[in-house]
């Protein structure tokens, strides 16, 4: 193949990556903001406004408790039969959990039934995201040259941030053009059933995609027959160090991303609108400032940019509440973009730092396992423990 005709043919399979991994978290972050705006009046209506989003976040942190089980699993059929055929699957599996909670009654129509029905298809989206984030970044990994594969990963990365984009974005321009009640009776519906309009887009492009020519070579040689356990066994520390990288950047995303709405509408007292458009302009700042900083990590290391990150993080958790309790919206914004920036530092470089950590023929099952470990004991419980600070403190 010509030099053209490979760039031409990582530009298609980024593009593929980055688009598909937009829609799976669009549907992923979604559940999380209708979380901390609407769930906890639909399906759990006999609770203190706190204690009802408590209730409406442990229904969100299912989804994380899936998500190590969806790495596993796809991660060891992704380093058996091939990358793009498990991003297919996963990107049914997420889109049509989305549809589905989009089509659920509530608690005053069915009853208790109804955030039980809600739980099932949480966790089907939690092992669904847990199987996507390995394959996505690794079709780009194994296409891409090493000199710049920091950035080339990167992009899937940045599909996440897209995700959070379109759902904070969508759900914005609901509460924009809605009452307040015409919002919780049935606006909150149509950002999850546009889901199958984008399933429809991300199956196309994906299909268009070649399997990982060094998974094809991997698999010619010898395919790992336990990929998971050989992991395990032969990479402990690695597995270990993987998803330690993970802590602080998973812990500051939800509290960011999530908790902060919380944090606004119901302690600080400010419009729903303003919470939904910081993050929706935070996002669009963490789009650009993600493939930056995994371009910088090209060029000087991983380990120093991820460790601006981390420091960063650290120093900036004394500023964001002290901004957010302000009530003007301009530092609102700027505590959930200084946030997001700080973020971005650790998130860009990630997914070529884990990558390169691992051999070929397991790699699926190692990075998928160093990610998702961390999801159960970081982002998921986050906004929890902020929560139950919250209440108990005030």
């Amino acid at each position: 193949m010509t030099a053209a005709g490979e760039r031409r043919g990582l530009a298609r399979v980024i593009g593929a990556s980055m688009i598909g991994t937009t829609i799976e978290w669009y549907d992923f972050f979604l559940y999380g903001t209708a979380a901390a705006l609407v769930f906890n009046h639909l399906f759990f209506p006999d609770s203190d406004p706190l204690t009802g989003t408590l209730l409406a976040f442990a229904t969100y942190a299912l989804g994380f408790a899936a998500r190590p089980l969806g790495g596993l699993v796809f991660g060891h059929f992704g380093d058996r039969i091939g990358r793009k055929r498990l991003l297919m699957l996963s990107l049914m599996m997420m889109g049509g959990a989305t549809v589905l909670i989009g089509c659920l009654p509530t608690y005053d129509q069915i009853g208790p039934a109804a955030p039980l029905l809600l739980v099932l298809l949480r966790l089907v989206q939690g092992f669904a995201v847990g199987g996507e984030w390995g394959g996505a970044v690794l079709i780009v990994a194994e296409h891409g040259d090493d000199a710049r594969r920091g950035f080339w990963t990167s992009w899937p990365q940045a599909g996440v941030a897209a995700g959070n984009i379109l759902s904070a974005g969508i759900l914005a321009i609901m509460a924009t053009v809605q009452s307040d009640a015409d919002f919780l009776a049935w606006g909150w519906r149509i950002p999850f059933l546009l889901s199958v309009v984008l399933i429809g887009v991300g199956w196309w492009v994906r299909s268009t995609v070649a399997e990982s020519p060094l998974f094809l070579e991997a698999r010619a040689e010898a395919a790992a027959s336990a990929p998971v356990l050989e992991a395990i066994r032969t990479q402990p520390k690695a597995l270990l160090t993987g998803a330690g990288l993970r802590v602080v950047e998973n812990i500051a995303y939800y509290v960011v991303t999530t908790f902060a709405i919380t944090y606004v509408t119901q302690v600080a007292g400010l419009p729903r609108q303003l919470a939904l458009d910081a993050v929706l302009i935070a996002s669009a700042v963490q789009f650009v400032a993600i493939p930056a900083f995994a371009a910088l990590s090209d060029r000087i290391g991983r380990r120093p940019v991820y460790a601006i990150g981390a420091a960063g993080t650290g120093l900036w958790a004394f500023a964001f509440f002290r901004l957010l309790d302000t009530g003007s919206p301009a530092w609102v914004v700027a505590a959930i973009v200084g946030g997001l920036i700080f973020h971005a530092a650790m998130y860009g470089p990630q997914a070529a730092f884990l990558a390169e950590m691992f051999p070929t023929r397991i790699r699926y099952s190692a990075v998928s396992l160093s990610y998702q470990l961390t999801s159960i004991v970081a982002g998921s419980l986050a906004p929890m423990i902020a929560i139950a600070i919250l209440k108990a403190t005030g």
